[in-house]
This record gives C-alpha cells, structure tokens and sequence, in this order.
C-alpha cells in the first residue's frame, strides 16, 4: 500500500456507512417497466474500473486518491449505486481498502495491467447478470440517469453494446468506458484479448453497438493527473 493507505483505508471505512446510509435511505426506485425492451435495474451489474497504472499521476492508485473528502472510486460506488442491482469493483492494487467500500474486488485475470478492456473481461467473467454497466473509477460527474439511457437504446436498438458519447466541436466522440453491455460479450472479448488485441474501439467494432449521445461534456471529464483533479475540486 502506498504511504496514503492507512489514511485512504480509515477513510474509505467511513465512507462505506455514509454509502449504505445514502443507498438505504434513498428515494430512488428501481425501475420496472411492461415494454419488453427495457432492461430492469436488477438485471444489471455495475462495474468500477480502477484497474490501471495511475502513470500520469506518478504510479498513485488513481482510485483511492481524494476527492471532496472520499476516495475517487466511493464517488463513483455513489454514483453508480442507485442506477444497478449490484455493484463490483475492478482493482489490482489496495484491494483491501477497496473492499472496505462494502463492494466485492476483483483485480485483472490478465497480468501487467493490460488497460480497460481486462477491466471488461474481469466483470464479465465474475457477472452473474444478464447485463454489465461500466463506469472509470476518476470521473466523479457522470450522468446519474446514464445506465438508464444505455439500457433503454441497447434493448431498442437489440445491441450488444450502448456506449455513452457526446459531441465536442461537432463531431460525436465516444466515450466507451462508460458502457453497458450483455454478459454474453464475454466470449468475443476473451478471443480478442487472448489474441493480444487491447484497443477498446477495436473490440467493439466487432459488435453490434449503439452510440448513446448526452448533452453535457463535462460530466464525463475525467481526472488523469493531480493537477486535473485538483481542477476537479473547483
């Protein structure tokens, strides 16, 4: 553990109770609807990617660094919470402060931190429902309504994947760490990694995916450095 970790883990322990309080407490509903290609929140299993490296912020677990008082990754266990039936966390490093977050851990099966897609593979392989939702760990202002608008155009659309996006200087980028998908994926990104493929936007070309625009940039602004989380806090 870094020369943070006792400090991140005391706080992380704390913020585990504020998390079940919050989620407990909450007046949000599940949502269950009669249209048959709507996909219900408990189908779903939400995945923190705080798997990588953290090189651009000097080798530091990304994910345990602070933010408003609670680690990266609690930011995103709140945020995500609400929006699935169960939530998982993808880690290599720390594990046992990240399980002091109250969500299972699970560090990559491929070795040498390979990037996102060993994230995906991790989830996919430990996912026990039809569905899996992603989300990085360092981008704290996702969209709270963002799994529900990629089930809703994945089951309209019949895709295997509803990838977020959003339009800067008029063109539609993609944003594909912030996924849904169906659990049977798996298979298809197992060959491609075992292959040695690990460009995300080359996987899901292989599928049938649908791009789901949101009006708002910067709620999927992201925080690679120190100097960019400090630009978080603002």
């Amino acid at each position: 553990m870094d020369a943070h970790g006792g400090d991140v883990l005391e706080a992380a322990s704390v913020a585990m109770r504020a998390v079940l309080r919050t989620i407990m407490g909450c007046a949000y509903t599940r949502s269950r609807h009669d249209d048959a290609t709507m996909i219900d929140t408990s189908h779903i299993t939400g995945l923190i990617l705080a798997g990588g490296r953290g090189s651009r912020m000097g080798g530091v677990d990304k994910g345990l660094q602070a933010h408003l008082g609670m680690p990266l990754a609690m930011h995103a266990l709140l945020r995500l919470s609400p929006q699935v039936g169960e939530v998982m966390i993808n880690a290599n490093r720390n594990l046992a402060a990240y399980e002091s977050m109250g969500a299972p851990v699970w560090p990559d099966t491929l070795s040498d931190y390979p990037g996102p897609l060993a994230g995906f593979l991790t989830g996919l392989e430990h996912c026990e429902t039809p569905y899996l939702a992603t989300v990085p760990c360092d981008s704290p202002r996702f969209p709270q309504d963002l799994v529900a608008r990629l089930a809703e155009r994945l089951g309209a659309d019949a895709a295997e994947i509803a990838i977020a996006a959003t339009r800067e200087d008029g063109e539609l980028r993609l944003q594909p760490v912030f996924s849904l998908m169906r659990s049977t994926v798996m298979e298809s990104l197992a060959r491609f990694t075992a292959s040695g493929q690990r460009k995300i936007d080359a996987w899901t070309a292989t599928l049938r995916q649908v791009a789901v625009e949101f009006d708002d940039p910067s709620a999927f602004v992201n925080a690679n450095t120190l100097a960019e989380l400090r630009g978080l806090q603002r």
